[in-house]
């Protein structure tokens, strides 16, 4: 009997196990590749907030606790701002606002019982380096507020029971994101670098965010060798 290529293999388990994971990746990939064309707007903001959004479905259809819900909804939230801010960025902001709030629940719940001095250190210059960055990348209090928001999330990530190589480096992603967002609205030039990076590196770290939450929450209840 024949086998299969070991990608091959991997690529028809997503397909068969985690659809949504699957069409998130292509939703996400397909509006960064088609994002200056010239059909119709509406068309390319559902598809850029579609790849968030099938992130919540995934969590919802993983997992039925309490905890899969509420990173649905920091999903969800997301997936709001991602369309907002193509009319409004204040509005996709408060979106966001309230999606690293969520966040930042769901990562309390789920705190790390202890925490080593340098894991102490990331959390402290997370939680007041962030809002700082945003406030000197723009001089504007409303940019530095939602950094403060935006840092909280990531340092209860980083100090969360979830997995720092999945959910923590996802957080951090998701800050370095939203500071080239600043970089490229305030005073540091950095010419195309943010324009081709932004997406990437927020989709990915909301990816990693999902997917190691979900992975985390299945181990809890599932036999060690059943994939999450």
């Amino acid at each position: 009997m024949q086998c299969e290529p070991a990608g091959l293999m991997a690529r028809r388990a997503l397909m068969d196990k985690r659809p949504w994971l699957l069409l998130s990746i292509v939703a996400a990939v397909a509006w960064y590749v088609l994002r200056d064309a010239s059909f119709g707007e509406e068309w390319l903001v559902a598809l850029k907030a579609s790849g968030v959004a099938l992130l919540a479905v995934y969590a919802v259809v993983r997992h039925p606790s309490v905890d899969a819900r509420l990173l649905a909804g920091v999903m969800a939230a997301s997936a709001l701002g991602d369309a907002l801010v193509e009319f409004d960025l204040m509005l996709g902001g408060q979106a966001f606002f309230a999606a690293h709030l969520v966040a930042i629940w769901l990562y309390l719940r789920n705190r790390r019982d202890t925490l080593a001095a340098s894991q102490k250190a990331t959390i402290a210059a997370l939680l007041l380096g962030t809002p700082l960055l945003s406030y000197l990348l723009t001089f504007e209090i409303g940019v530095a507020v939602y950094g403060l928001a935006l840092g909280a999330m990531a340092a209860c990530a980083w100090g969360s029971r979830f997995s720092r190589y999945r959910v923590g480096l996802g957080a951090m992603l998701f800050v370095i994101s939203d500071l080239l967002i600043f970089a490229q609205a305030g005073w540091v030039d950095l010419g195309a670098v943010p324009g081709v990076l932004i997406w990437p590196l927020y989709y990915a770290g909301q990816f990693l965010i999902a997917t190691g939450i979900i992975q985390t929450l299945r181990r809890d209840r599932a036999p060690a060798d059943q994939p999450a």
